[in-house]
């Protein structure tokens, strides 16, 4: 426990919930109803919630869900995803968040967990305690009236169109097979599963309940607007392989009535690709997703494979806590070797951009230009550039 002044941070009991849905509630400008908080219960815990308090007043509160991920090679590590993070506007500037950040990752540290997760609601908050971005999303529209796919795109044979009761009984192992072989993506709970297919509709924003197409190797979960614009909204585009994604998305544009499909996708999707116009699909937007900490260098680095076989050193300061060094990275066979050593460095950086590397969908070389990362010369930085990346973009699997 941490105090300083009047600010007392501790482990928050289960006598704390409606003080924690009360700090969520004003920070993101969304009630939590008593459905909504009993799903968090059952995704975590009190012991697992950090909270700050002005005597008796709460102020702050951060938390975690325990998880796993996959990482480049299709490893699953265990990870904890941090949560409904915030201080009362009451409270600001008085280093609360901080503090409690502070007593929430010691605990994690403790728990031993490699990696953390979290999805950020601003973009610079997080840097300083050791997080960087790890996965991108597009948001893409697609005016479906004028697509065509090219010739030899395969036919759609497979995809059948669904009811929630058939899809509650068919998403779940698809959506699995997918995870397991996905960067970026957690296995998705059962409690996230019954929210998805309730369908409250008050998560619709003004859109129609769902729609579900299946193929044996993927699926779409869409809405609709027949008012206005009429569209497709797609909630959710999950394709194991990709004759499942072309199948797919020839149905999506075979669907009358509507004009335009919005869809959120990662940056290197092939859909232009697909089509005979690949200018067709218009990106309206481009946000980060996920955001990773590395918290046990040697273990995170060793638990993901690699593009080439090499021998490197790395420098990496961590701000926040006391997870960085200097260490040795000897990969043979995709799989890395790390240990601590004096050795001189052959590339150096904050924890935060070893954590945005570290899924594959960000570059060395690139923060090399924006002056985030330094290498010894351009030979090891073209080393671990190479090594750090991936075939495919990471994807986040689901938000919490």
């Amino acid at each position: 426990m941490n105090t300083e002044g009047t600010i007392t941070v501790r482990t928050a009991t289960d006598d704390d919930w409606d003080a924690v849905a009360l700090l969520d509630a004003h920070a993101f400008g969304e009630h939590q109803n008593a459905e909504d908080l009993a799903e968090t219960q059952i995704l975590t815990s009190s012991r697992h919630v950090v909270m700050a308090w002005d005597g008796s007043t709460p102020v702050g509160v951060a938390m975690h869900f325990p998880m796993s991920v996959t990482v480049p090679g299709g490893a699953q590590v265990e990870a904890s995803g941090v949560s409904w993070v915030s201080v009362a506007p009451t409270h600001r500037r008085r280093g609360i968040l901080r503090r409690m950040f502070t007593e929430q990752h010691r605990n994690l540290e403790a728990a031993g967990a490699p990696l953390s997760l979290l999805t950020a609601s601003e973009a610079t908050i997080y840097r300083r305690f050791g997080y960087g971005p790890a996965t991108e999303e597009h948001r893409v529209v697609l005016d479906r009236r004028f697509a065509q796919f090219h010739p030899d795109v395969p036919a759609v044979t497979d995809v059948r169109l669904v009811e929630s009761t058939e899809a509650s009984t068919l998403l779940p192992e698809i959506y699995h097979r997918w995870q397991r072989k996905t960067a970026g993506a957690q296995p998705k709970p059962p409690i996230r599963w019954e929210r998805f297919f309730a369908d409250r509709e008050n998560g619709r924003e003004g859109l129609t309940a769902l729609f579900f197409m299946v193929h044996p190797d993927g699926y779409v979960a869409y809405r609709r607007n027949m008012t206005g614009d009429t569209k497709v909204v797609v909630q959710e585009f999950i394709a194991v392989t990709d004759d499942a994604y072309a199948q797919m998305w020839q149905v999506l544009v075979g669907i009358d009535l509507v004009d335009t499909i919005e869809v959120s996708q990662a940056p290197d999707e092939p859909l232009p690709f697909l089509l005979t116009n690949n200018r067709l699909p218009k990106i309206t937007g481009h946000h980060d997703a996920l955001w990773s900490r590395v918290m046990n260098v040697e273990a995170a680095l060793e638990a993901r494979t690699y593009a080439v076989d090499a021998q490197f050193v790395l420098d990496v300061f961590d701000p926040f806590l006391e997870a960085g060094g200097t260490f040795d990275v000897t990969i043979s066979a995709g799989k890395a070797t790390v240990t601590r050593t004096d050795a001189p460095a052959d590339a150096s950086m904050k924890l935060d951009v070893l954590s945005s590397l570290y899924f594959g969908t960000h570059r060395a070389t690139r923060f090399a230009a924006s002056n985030r990362l330094w290498s010894r010369d351009s030979d090891a930085l073209h080393t671990v550039d190479l090594a750090f990346s991936t075939d495919r973009a990471s994807v986040m699997g689901w938000g919490f």
